[in-house]
């Protein structure tokens, strides 16, 4: 497997620019999620490192081999890419065996131990060799087109909304046994969705798109704890901004006195504050802020309790553990753990 590089990649449709100088770094036997809303150029650009279409310009190189470039483009049977599509797009008149060493060259017996490895690669029974797509789950027929993928070595694996259309049952089970087969293989991998929890638990490294451009590219841990700008810091978890007044390495604002990173910016801004953060006391708590319970959303494991802070607001959402969520109208004090992270007021 080889490292996956692009430098400055553009692209319109028309007069409607879709890529607007992309730049990223993928190393080699490592997985990157490529997140964003939908109509942000995602697939766009996983389709121009796949060859499926050519940029208006820049530079798309797998290692050292340039792939794209000064308007000079490789085909794409050239490329050695494996593509895993939305559906997963299996052949439906071929078994599994058949869909999994279509293209491969080797001999008979060859393909046969290649095919047994990669089921077993992906979690799957030997026997399912013999099936055809109608005949597996969802989650089975990504596996396959997985398996399909990884069947002649490819430099880079690109896998397109892969869990798009599975139940929340099958995603997550699905996710690992995808990110094992990956990480199994050495491959290196460009994960594109629009699903945050996807993209922060299955990849080394969280690329967000927007417009056409790269807002942040880090690791998943440093992209959810300090997102570069208020737009990232929303989109990828639930997050709750207040305004606040910044001094030394602590913030006030309607939570109390939160702790800041040094070198903060001082003076007016907005400081982020994630829902696990706050935590729920009883009335009258040493350090908490008054509240009352307005709703609680209760998803069995945790709960999402929405409380009207005292006397006056705003509505804050705290995250914890779903056996321990108050009752609406409980009154309450709130207190936010650990560092929040600061946004200065831009000027007028």
């Amino acid at each position: 497997m080889t490292s996956l590089s692009i430098r400055g990649v553009a692209k319109a449709y028309g007069a409607t620019p879709v890529l607007r100088g992309v730049d990223l770094e993928v190393p080699a036997k490592s997985i990157t999620a490529i997140l964003g809303p939908s109509g942000c150029g995602k697939t766009t650009l996983l389709r121009i490192i796949a060859g499926f279409t050519d940029p208006d310009g820049g530079v798309v190189k797998f290692g050292d081999q340039t792939v794209y470039g000064a308007g000079r483009s490789v085909p794409p049977q050239r490329r050695r890419v494996g593509y895993v599509p939305q559906e997963g797009a299996l052949f439906p008149h071929l078994d599994v065996a058949a869909n999994i060493s279509f293209g491969l060259s080797r001999s008979r017996s060859r393909r046969a131990e290649r095919i047994h490895e990669l089921l077993s690669l992906v979690g799957l029974d030997a026997a399912m060799g013999a099936r055809f797509p109608h005949e597996l789950s969802g989650g089975q027929q990504q596996r396959v087109a997985l398996a399909r993928a990884l069947a002649p070595s490819p430099a880079v694996v690109l896998l397109d909304e892969p869990f798009s259309s599975l139940d929340a049952g099958l995603r997550e089970g699905t996710g690992r046994a995808v990110v094992h087969a990956l990480r199994a293989t050495g491959a290196t991998a460009l994960l594109v969705t629009h699903d945050q929890s996807e993209a922060l638990s299955l990849s080394d490294q969280v690329a967000v798109m927007r417009q056409g451009r790269l807002a942040q590219t880090d690791r998943p841990l440093a992209l959810y704890r300090s997102p570069v700008d208020v737009g990232v810091a929303t989109f990828v978890g639930g997050a709750i901004l207040l305004p606040a007044t910044v001094r030394g390495l602590t913030a006030r604002c309607a939570l109390g006195d939160v702790a800041v990173a040094e070198g903060s910016a001082e003076g007016l801004g907005q400081v982020l504050v994630r829902p696990e953060q706050l935590e729920i006391l009883p009335e009258g708590a040493t350090g908490g802020v008054p509240a009352r319970v307005a709703e609680v959303s209760f998803y069995g494991h945790d709960a999402a309790v929405h409380l009207d802070l005292l006397p006056h607001g705003p509505r804050v959402v705290a995250r914890i553990v779903g056996m321990d969520a108050p009752p609406p109208a409980t009154l309450v004090s709130v207190m936010a753990r650990g560092r929040a992270t600061v946004y200065a007021t831009s000027p007028a």
